[in-house]
């Protein structure tokens, strides 16, 4: 079986949070989103994998190389005007051949990885295999409506949706599909839709299984849920990615889980509480309070400030201000300009001044 991972800017909604010549991808949890697929692919046994790069492709062929480092052997495949899901499988049919793949949307994080999908693939041998979660607002994703466990309807981002399962972004397929995307046209949306390729399917062969998610699942097109992704990562972690070679000085505070990166120094005066990963450099000055749930990059600087389930990317200095629910782009400042005590949601791009 052969991995397709869909990266840079296949209908992300993230875009204001990077530039398009960045050289670094969106994190969580200090680690770019996409390594957590390839190592999810790499768990389930997949060593082939494909890399489709949309317009928005921020250092990803640096950041993965050949995939060594990850256990696999990566190719890159070019998707500058992404047409669709099913347009990627097209693009990939000389990579993927007559193999069974397994295709993974990369701003997509499982608890559970792939190898729950990997392993109904096996056993039932179907010509597909789809993952589905309950949602708040199914009318964001695809949407499949069941009766008796078996698929009633299919239909991509429905204004009045027939139920909350919806897609996740994990779909296993056998070579059946590929005579099936090469037939499809374009949606009312202007793409070559996977939800019409799936639909197709089943409605000819009847062989398609639906797989519902292990645990959580998070897509992390949106600023919230990239926080809210954050927010499990960092709780679902083991005790050794809590372990560390920063400084405490004496006076200064640890509560809970925190980790700490080479270079780490917090202050005496300082609080940090975990579960909360400082990264190599950063660091807490005196009269700062740190956490829960906080992601903080390297050589990030925080001041006399209090951050919160926040997201502070590489180089940034946050200074006098009280942050929560923030996401904020590499070596960016945001300073207080005025005295005051409310806190602040923000959510801030690369390179950027902010005056509070």
């Amino acid at each position: 079986m052969r991995g397709l991972i869909l990266a840079g800017g296949h209908g992300t909604r993230l875009r204001p949070l990077t530039s398009t010549g960045n050289k670094h991808m969106l994190p969580v949890a200090n680690q770019p989103i996409l390594f957590y697929g390839l190592r999810h692919l790499a768990a389930a046994g997949i060593r082939e994998v494909g890399l489709v790069l949309g317009p928005i492709q921020e250092g990803i062929r640096e950041g993965v190389r050949d995939g060594g480092a990850f256990g696999l052997s990566v190719t890159y495949i070019e998707q500058p005007d992404p047409r669709g899901l099913a347009d990627a499988v097209l693009r990939a049919g000389d990579f993927l051949g007559e193999e069974p793949f397994l295709m993974y949307l990369g701003d997509n994080l499982l608890q559970s990885g792939v190898t729950p999908f990997v392993r109904a693939f096996a056993s039932e041998r179907p010509d597909a295999v789809i993952g589905v979660a309950r949602v708040a607002h199914p009318e964001r994703y695809g949407v499949v409506e069941l009766a008796d466990g078996r698929i009633r309807s299919i239909e991509e981002k429905p204004a009045h949706p027939r139920s909350d399962l919806a897609l996740v972004g994990v779909y296993l397929f056998s070579p059946a599909v590929h005579p099936v995307v090469r037939s499809l046209g374009p949606s009312s949306r202007g793409e070559l839709e996977i939800t019409d390729a799936i639909r197709a399917l089943w409605s000819d062969r009847g062989r398609v299984a639906v797989l519902p998610v292990e645990g959580w699942w998070k897509d992390t097109g949106r600023p919230e849920d990239l926080l809210e992704a954050n927010s499990l990562v960092l709780g679902s972690l083991p005790e050794s990615a809590f372990e560390g070679a920063g400084v405490w000085e004496a006076g200064s505070v640890r509560e809970g889980p925190v980790g700490t990166g080479s270079g780490t120094w917090v202050a005496a005066g300082a609080t940090v509480l975990g579960p909360t990963l400082l990264g190599d450099r950063a660091r807490v000055e005196e009269g700062s309070r740190v956490g829960p749930e906080c992601a903080i990059g390297p050589e990030v600087v925080i001041r006399s400030s209090t951050v919160r389930r926040s997201i502070i990317m590489a180089g940034s200095r946050i200074e006098g201000v009280r942050l929560v629910d923030s996401i904020i782009g590499r070596n960016t400042v945001v300073r207080a300009g005025t005295p005051g005590d409310r806190e602040v949601r923000l959510t801030v791009g690369d390179s950027s001044q902010v005056v509070l």
